[in-house]
This record gives C-alpha cells, structure tokens and sequence, in this order.
C-alpha cells in the first residue's frame, strides 16, 4: 500500500489545484525531500500537476459511519494516531462541537493530504436529509465521491437521496462494516443495483466475514491483503486462499466483461484471448468512472482499519482531477451573457464563498474555492452577486481549529478569509478591474419548519438579531421573519437543522434564547380573482395624505410565488409611486390574511388610482396598498397551504400493517410499497404537521428496526384552518 506524506492545513474541502498544464509551487512551501513518509507536513509544500489533484468527499447515510471512514484516512496518511473513538466522542475531523456531541456530522469537515504522489482533499459531510444544504454545497466543491454503504444495510434512503444530488459527480463505493455479523456484500452491491440503477462493479471480494474478516481480495492484481491486527498499518499481499479462488476468478471475469465495452484496448486484448493488464483495468475504469457509466465497489471494515488504504488508492486511481471536470459556470457581471473560468492563474479571479463560520478568535471567516487566478492579501474584491466592495485582511489555511495565514492564494485554493462584512454564502468573489463574473447560484430548499425565539431579556435583542444575521449569511436556507405578534420567527428545512442553528447560537455568541415549540411554515393563498378599489385620506394630525389604488387580484400557478405588474396608463399614479405600490404588497402579502403566513402564489395588477398634486406622497401610495390587501380576506377566499413531506419508510415485513395504519392516521397518501426480502419500503406523502414526534413513534411501532426519511415535496391546500390547526 502507498504511504503518506504529510498534510495541507485546510479546513473545508475545495479543489486544490494547478494553473494548468505543468506545475505550480505554492507561496508558502516548505523543503520537503527530508520528511519522513508518514510525517505530518504541509502539502502544500510539494509542487504538483493540476492532473494530480483529488478533491473527493466522503458521503453516508447518517450513522453509518462516514466519519470513521475519515478519521481511518486522517490516521492512514499520519495526521493522527487517533482512530476515531466516536463513541467515546471524540473525533479530529469533526472539528466543530455540535459534530463532537452526536458523533455525526453537522457541519462539513475536511483535510488536505499526500497519498501515492497525489495531492488529496478529503470532506466529511453531514447527511443529506438533516442539514439540507450542507450535501449540496459540499457537492459543489468537489469533483468525485466515495459512498461508504453499511454491509448490513446495503443502500439506505439517504443514500438514495446524496445519490441523486451528486448525480453529475463521479462515485466509488465502499462497503463498510464488513466486521460485523450480519454484513453481506453480496447483498450490498445488489441493492446498488436495485435502488440506484446503476452498474456496480466490484473489485475486491471480502477476506472473511463477521469477526473474522482478514482483509480483501483484490480483483485486479488476483492478491488477498491482510490486515494483521486492527492498527490501521499497511496490509501485506498474500496468495489468494484455495477455497476462495474460483470465486475471485469469477469475479474478476465479470470485471473484465464489464470494463471491455469502455476501452478498446481492452477489447482487442479480450478478443486476442491475452488477458488485459492491471494497468489496462485501471484505466478502462477510470473512463467508465468518469462517464458515470460504472462504478467501482470496494469493501472492508473502517472500524477495525482493514481496507481504508485501497479505498486511497482507488480515489488516486479512478476519481477525476480538477482538469477533468468541466469548467466553472456563470455570467458576465456587466452584460449578463454566459462566461466560463477554467482553473488557471492566469484567468481572471473568480472564487464562490461556500460557508461563513463565526470564530472566536478572528471573527468571521469567509470559506471559498478560488476557480480561476490569483488572490493576495489585502488585495480590494467585488461581490458581484452583492454588488459590494470587500477588502481581504488575511489569507487562511485551516485544519479543524488551527490556521496557517497565507499571502496568497491560486486557482483551486480552498481558504478561509477574515475581513469580509458583506459575503454570505453562495456570493461569487472576483477582481472589480478585470471580468467580474457572478458564478451560478446555489439553490435553497424551501423552510417548511419554524419555530419562534425570542432573548432571555429585552437588552439581549440586538445581540439576538446580530447573530441570526450571521446563520443566514452561512446558511441562505434559513430564513429570519417577524410574526404578526412581533416575535422573531426561525425557519429551516428540518428539525435537526434547526436545533444546531440554535446550539451554533449558544457555543459561538453565547446567546442562550428561549424557544417555542416547532411547528409547519404554512402559507397562504388566494383561490378567487377579485379586484379592490381604495382610497387613503388624511386631513388631520400633521400633513395631509392622499393616495387611491385599484389593484386587481388573481390566483396563480403553485410555485408561482408572488408576480406584480402595472398597467397604468397616463398619470392616473404617477411613477414616482408605483415602487411605493410593490412595497405595500410586499409588506402585506407577509403578514398573511389568514394567520399571519406569508401569501404567495398570486399576481397583482396595479389598473388605476388616483393622486393629489400636494398631498399624494410614496408612503401614501404604501399605507393604501397595504389596506387594500387586507380586502382580501373577504374577497379572495384565502386558503392555508401546507408542506407535504416525501417520506420512505424501511420497515421489517411484520411491523407493515402497524406502519402503514399509522401513516393513513396521519392523512398520508400511500405512494408504493416495495418489498425486498424480509424488507419493506414504503414511500406517502404526509403533511408535515402531522410529522412531529413521528422518530420516536416510530421506534414503538418497530421496536426500534425501522427508519425513514422524508424531503419536502410540494405544497398543497390544507383541508381547512381551524382543522389544520386542531392537527
């Protein structure tokens, strides 16, 4: 097995890469030719091709034990003797506390390393369903995957759901936990098969099973590797065992099969009756690879350390470099017209911010992937997205908690900036004098949870609202609104989502909130066309006020959102105030007409109106509208939408009847039930509503065997208020 030669301190993942074809020392190498093979070094320190690059994450369903799989690579290449006590709760790449508490990801965590004269960079990111934008960012730094699978599971939901997310990016598979007594590899890659629709090939076979799993067979080089204890040191090579062979040359004749159609040398040498070399499989996986055609499986178990460098070897094999993804997207900032940046030094500067993280000790810092030039210290920056100036006071490399500060950075870079007030999450960076481009957005899933928060005292209010700035500036999913009460309202895509925000709240700013019980983000609509006629007058109390609008109202298409329009002909309202118009719907449209929930999915037409040469003023125009919209409530026939969840329900076959009888008590929809085996999986839609508390109801119903997931779906109108409300 390779071995290790050191680590770049870096503190999310990114591609780190060359300026192109040849190689590119960075600013801050050290003399490395005297370093011990596993010794813990900067990477940074080594020149390297942009072709040698391998910027992959590591991706699981919620426990299932991605992070071991990261403090197994952080050991391998000698970052740490540790090897992941996650039970005990302690793990080195979950460097953030709320990821220490629950032994599982909440935030993405990463690290830089040399593995077989590669230069890695390696993310463990929090599953997909609970935190719903952490997967996608993380996706969007990173050129290829490694999908650890639980031998005893096979392909579990999350899976399903990271799946069809990174569906553009490369993947190998690991099957973990093959230590265990009821693990099945066999299994395991069918359910690749059966779940995802993909081709899984695998080139290794398990040594052993259950508690006497060795090591590996290696399909390519037809060698068992051994493990000798459960250390994590390298595995020795070994002859094959007798009673295994025929069915590792089996395997291995499905391999060959399965490789033929994606390289034609390798078909010729198949034809020939030559067998096709390592070097041969290697490279016809790696296209097959890199055209989603096919994907490689491994298998070992991460815990007992037995398989973690193949897998290394494997990411250096198969996955692509920074040079064969495509090039960043997005559009010109001056003329809107589609541009691409390729990752060079010598193209313009162009960086995407992906995460904003409160530290301590430097304040905020600003992680971003530079795609393409050069970015210096001090040096003057345009949001573009924003339309804002920033100045970058320090360039930082971050591993975990610990930082290098850097004078410069290039194209692939992954660092931290301190110094930036305006950039939030999603924002594009780049030089004001030379091609500013605004690199494509990132999309937000819709919050379908809020809960309400409110500081332990009044004197704690701005310091509440400053910190719930900067969790939006991290995440845009999350939204910050004030009900009709005046309370803060918090909203999020989910539960668990929801709570880490709030623990971020209390280790980060030390702000301890009081918060109510979560319930469903409604929203409302209008179901009939009406059109509302007002007129504002004022004549006492101060200056005069006069303002007559004539709106007409008509319902929309579902996801429409909100769409306004002017129709106004001559200066019936004088263009001055038709802005003041769209602010009063704005601003009444988000208190609701019902219960306070924002109204969407309609389309106001401004058709007349009326004004006055001295009284007429845009506040006038904006206390009309807003009157005028509150018509409504008696003429539009509002309606309550409610989230609708997708939930996929893996159940034992004998608690089904229990569960799906619970469902229907819930107003789900039964969309399928796909039995497999002893296994069910059933797929409703249910209002979220009726979803809280549904974790712990369903561990009673299964006695703790079954598991779901759920994603938002769609909104849809609720049977009726007062019935939602009492559910």
């Amino acid at each position: 097995m390779a071995d290790a030669a050191g680590f770049l301190l870096a503190r999310t993942v990114g591609v780190v890469d060359g300026a192109g074809p040849g190689t590119r020392q960075a600013p801050w190498a050290e003399d490395l030719t005297s370093a011990p093979a596993a010794a813990a070094v900067p990477a940074s320190a080594l020149p390297y091709r942009i072709e040698d690059y391998r910027n992959f994450g590591v991706i699981a369903h919620d426990q299932a034990g991605k992070a071991t799989m990261a403090e197994r690579i952080l050991s391998c290449v000698g970052k740490t003797k540790n090897t992941a006590d996650l039970q005990g709760g302690f793990a080195t790449m979950a460097w953030d506390e709320p990821s220490q508490d629950s032994a599982a990801s909440v935030a993405p965590a990463a690290t830089a390393a040399i593995w077989n004269g590669k230069r890695f960079n390696v993310i463990d990111a929090p599953a997909p369903d609970d935190f719903a934008l952490e997967l996608p960012r993380s996706l969007r730094v990173l050129d290829g995957a490694v999908i650890v699978l639980d031998g005893a599971a096979g392909v579990e939901p999350q899976i399903e759901t990271a799946w069809r997310l990174a569906d553009e990016v490369p993947r190998i598979v690991f099957v973990d936990g093959m230590d265990r007594a009821d693990a099945d590899f066999d299994r395991s890659v069918a359910s690749i098969g059966d779940r995802l629709g993909v081709r899984a090939v695998p080139i290794q076979l398990p040594l052993g099973s259950g508690a006497g799993l060795k090591g590996v067979v290696d399909l390519l080089r037809m060698k068992a590797v051994v493990w000798d204890d459960d250390s994590g040191a390298a595995g020795r090579d070994q002859e094959i065992p007798t009673n295994l062979l025929n069915e590792a040359l089996a395997a291995r004749a499905h391999l060959v099969e399965s490789l033929i159609e994606h390289d034609r040398e390798a078909v010729v040498a198949f034809r020939s009756g030559r067998p096709p070399s390592v070097e041969t499989l290697k490279r016809s996986l790696r296209q097959g690879v890199l055209a989603g055609a096919l994907h490689p499986v491994l298998c070992g178990s991460a815990a007992k350390g037995k398989g973690v460098q193949p897998i290394l070897d494997a990411v250096a094999d198969y996955l692509p470099s920074p040079a064969d993804a495509p090039p960043a997207r997005g559009v010109d900032f001056k003329t809107g017209e589609a541009v691409t940046r390729i990752p060079s030094d010598a193209e313009p500067l162009s960086a995407w911010a992906f995460r904003v993280a409160h530290d301590p000790l430097v304040g905020s810092l600003t992680f971003c992937r530079i795609y393409s030039g050069k970015l210096q210290e001090g040096m003057n920056l345009l949001n573009a997205t924003r339309d804002k100036r920033e100045r970058v006071a320090r360039i930082l490399l971050m591993h975990a908690d610990t930082r290098e500060d850097v004078k410069q950075a290039g194209a692939g870079d992954v660092v931290a900036l301190a110094g930036l007030k305006e950039t939030c999450t999603g924002d594009t960076l780049c030089d004001p004098l030379t091609s500013p481009v605004i690199l494509q957005p990132m999309d937000c899933p819709p919050p379908v949870i809020e809960i309400p928060v409110e500081p332990r005292s009044l004197t704690g209010q701005e310091a509440l609202r400053g910190a719930l700035r900067g969790l939006v500036a991290d995440d845009p999913s999350l939204i910050v609104s004030l009900d009709p009460s005046g309370r803060t309202i918090l909203k999020g895509a989910s539960e668990r989502q929801l709570e880490a925000k709030l623990d971020i709240l209390k280790r980060d700013y030390g702000i301890v909130a009081r918060v109510g019980a979560p319930r469903a983000a409604y929203l409302e609509t209008i179901t009939r066309p009406a059109t509302i006629d007002y007129t504002h007058k004022k004549q006492t109390g101060g200056a005069a006020q006069f303002a007559r609008v004539t709106i007409a109202f008509e319902p929309g298409k579902s996801g429409s959102g909100f769409v306004f329009e002017s129709a106004i002909a001559g200066e019936a309202v004088p263009k001055a105030f038709i802005p003041g118009v769209q602010k009063g719907l704005e601003a009444a449209r988000a208190s609701g007409l019902l219960a306070g929930f924002p109204v969407v999915d309609f389309k106001a037409t401004l058709v007349g109106g009326g004004h006055h040469d001295v009284d007429s003023t845009f506040l006038a125009f904006e206390i009309a509208t807003r009157t005028a919209f509150q018509e409504l409530r008696g003429k539009g026939e509002p309606r309550l939408l409610e989230p609708i969840m997708k939930v996929e329900v893996v159940t034992p076959e004998e608690h089904l009847g229990q569960i799906l009888g619970d469902l229907s008590g819930r107003r789900g929809a039964i969309q399928d039930i796909d039995r497999r085996g002893r296994a069910a999986t059933v797929t409703a839609l249910v209002p979220l509503a009726r979803l809280f508390g549904y974790a712990q109801d369903l561990r009673s119903l299964s006695h703790g065997l079954a598991q779901f997931t759920m994603v938002h779906d769609r909104y849809a109108p609720a049977p009726d208020t007062a019935a939602t409300f009492r559910s």
